[in-house]
């Protein structure tokens, strides 16, 4: 296999200073794969116009560790297409000559961190031969979990002072504000969300709230008065988990706890994993608001509307609110999968040394179900109410999803793998078993987002009570539809925070 690196991907990994711990990542799980490290003759041209004499010397030395194409490909008229739609400068120019690369089948994969780079990729239906470091991370643990040598351990809330300051996964603070261990230590008796890796820092959350009286005179424009929840401070290391979205869930829940209008960061978007965690942001409904001056530059301010509402178009841009006019499934899932593919749907019988949060399935908001339901004409919006089973008393509803995308009618089993391997609890053995079960009934696809997880579980015996359920013979054994007053029941049997539901 070959993978094309982005001409970023190579200044950062030669740099005399790491300044992004992701690259050191993706080289080892490059060489674990066993991955070709290519580069494009415009990288090498690039890094010639280094003025500093003896650093470019450097550059070409250590340039000799990888491949560079020794021809170019043509480029297709497809390309030529999408370029005169999107490419405004030379740089996005070069950048879609990379990308023909891979349309043209030269070379397998190209990562890249460039947002410009993925639209035009989607554009050419080759996105799933493009990566961004994070990306490429969950690929190659989903495609081979033997390579793993580490225990990504579960989410833990630490006071400050507990944490270790000296670790230099808080370098890159200390290089964008001069007084970080200051406030850091000021911050000694509150709490912060981490994971830890072999005993090195991984992961760092910390949200506070404010309520209408804070002063926003630094932020331009300036705020309304609102009750807001500030991230006040984010980094997630690259390591293929998704560490990223298992925060994000952690801020919304955080929100809805808290009861806020608004959610916001003040983020600077100097490096790549700045832009990154900017790109995750936006994809979950974070806009931009302004800037923000402090003493060691200006940042970017990011906002997020926390108000109840929902868009069945995109729901991930409203998530975690669900509307109660959208259609509503129950879905069956087995005990063997139901933890492992929602995590804080865990029962009380259920160990969570078991369910340790070092895979992608676990930690992703995005999530694959597989099914051969008859009915199969789900859309964006719609509300599926997961339903444990075991029996009469051992079966529960634990979890929401909300669909944001249905695929069905695949025809080739390597397709159906590729699009469900990072997001579903099967295994490729178990992914082709799946797949060729019945020839005759191929399965479909449902991505939906990971919303909600009952406080309490009414079993089936409390579910055919109430009237949602007729009878044990009538549990649900693919996506059968329920009424909104049905749906009611069920929120309110299980204590579900109704401010998550909009009318």
């Amino acid at each position: 296999m070959r993978a094309l690196l982005d001409t970023n991907i190579v200044i950062h990994r030669e740099a005399p200073i790491a300044a992004n711990q992701d690259i050191g990542t993706l080289f080892k799980w490059l060489d674990k794969a066993k991955y070709e490290k290519c580069v494009h003759p415009i990288t090498v041209e690039e890094l010639q116009k280094h003025r500093n004499e003896k650093k470019l010397n450097t550059l070409n030395i250590k340039l000799q560790s990888y491949s560079v194409l020794k021809t170019v490909a043509p480029l297709a008229n497809e390309v030529k297409a999408v370029s005169t739609q999107i490419d405004t400068n030379a740089n996005d120019v070069n950048d879609t000559r990379l990308l023909n690369e891979v349309f043209q089948g030269r070379v397998d994969i190209l990562i890249s961190e460039d947002r410009k780079i993925h639209a035009k990729a989607a554009q050419l239906g080759i996105q799933d031969q493009v990566f961004r470091i994070d990306g490429f991370l969950e690929k190659v643990v989903s495609e081979n979990p033997d390579l793993i040598n580490y225990n990504v351990l579960s989410v833990t809330k630490k006071y400050f002072g507990e944490i270790n300051l000296a670790d230099d996964f808080f370098d890159s603070f200390r290089r964008d504000y001069n007084e970080f261990d200051k406030w850091f230590n000021k911050k000694a008796d509150e709490i912060a969300y981490v994971t830890h890796n072999r005993g090195r820092i991984l992961s760092f959350l910390y949200v506070k709230t404010e309520d209408e009286s804070e002063s926003y005179a630094d932020i331009t424009p300036t705020f309304t008065s609102k009750r807001r929840l500030k991230i006040g401070t984010f980094k997630v290391v690259s390591n293929g988990v998704r560490l990223g979205e298992r925060f994000l869930k952690i801020i919304f829940d955080n929100a809805l706890r808290y009861k806020v209008d608004e959610i916001y960061v003040t983020i600077f978007d100097k490096t790549d994993d700045q832009k990154r965690l900017i790109d995750l942001l936006l994809d979950w409904g974070f806009i931009h608001h302004g800037t923000k001056n402090t003493t060691n530059g200006i940042e970017q301010v990011f906002t997020r509307n926390f108000a109840a509402c929902f868009s069945p178009e995109a729901p991930c841009r409203t998530f975690p609110y669900i509307s109660a006019n959208s259609r509503i499934f129950l879905c069956p899932i087995y005990p063997d999968y139901h933890t492992e593919l929602f995590p804080d749907s865990i029962l009380n019988t259920e160990s969570s040394l078991d369910f340790q949060e070092n895979q992608p399935h676990r930690n992703a908001l995005r999530k694959v179900y597989i099914s051969r339901s008859i009915k199969r004409d789900l859309s964006s919006g719609d509300v599926i109410v997961f339903y444990r089973t075991g029996g009469y008393r051992k079966s529960v509803v634990t979890t929401i999803g909300i669909v944001e995308s249905v695929i069905d009618g695949i025809r080739i089993e390597d397709e159906f793998i590729r699009k469900c391997r990072k997001r579903s609890v099967f295994s490729d053995t178990e992914l082709k078993k799946h797949w060729n079960y019945n020839v005759r009934n191929r399965p479909f696809i449902v991505n939906f987002l990971y919303a909600y997880s009952f406080p309490k579980r009414p079993n089936l015996a409390k579910l055919i009570e109430l009237g949602i359920i007729a009878d044990v013979d009538s549990a649900p054994r693919g996506f059968e539809p329920i009424s909104k007053e049905q749906f009611n029941k069920i929120i309110k049997e299980s204590l579900t925070n109704e401010g998550i539901i909009v009318d």
